[in-house]
């Protein structure tokens, strides 16, 4: 008779040996065609330019984390949304409440000008300038 944990070893197993024939199934089948370009770096034909290891700009990471923020958000308020009018008074001040919280979070972020970016001025030239320059 084989208690709890028996039961959990034999279907440990059993997956090990389904991975495993999984695995060498589409080793023994697939084609072993190797060539040049399969073996590069990048299979799109395109020669890599330059180091890999470029410093991306951090603004990018800071926009994809509101972004993932806000999107946590809708998370939350789409199932509030659904039930709203079964969950009383009490359940609309604390939905309330998260939204003040994360307007108070979007200030910050919007205050601190991790939204903006950089833009360059455009130097518009001007005659009076350009003439005071020249003398």
């Amino acid at each position: 008779m084989l208690t709890d944990f028996g039961r959990i070893f034999i279907f440990f197993i059993v997956g090990a040996i389904f991975t495993a024939g999984g695995l060498m199934t589409s080793w023994l089948f697939r084609p072993k065609r190797y060539y040049p370009q399969k073996l590069s770096t990048y299979e799109c034909g395109e020669e890599p330019i330059g180091d890999s290891r470029v410093k991306i700009n951090v603004r990018f990471y800071v926009v994809a984390l509101i972004f993932v923020v806000f999107e946590v958000e809708v998370l939350f308020i789409f199932p509030w949304a659904l039930i709203f009018q079964k969950v009383g008074m009490f359940a609309y001040l604390e939905m309330l409440f998260f939204l003040l919280i994360l307007i108070v979070g979007y200030a910050y972020v919007w205050a601190k000008g991790d939204l903006d970016w950089d833009k360059p001025i455009p130097v518009i030239p001007q005659l009076s300038k350009l003439l005071n320059n020249k003398s």
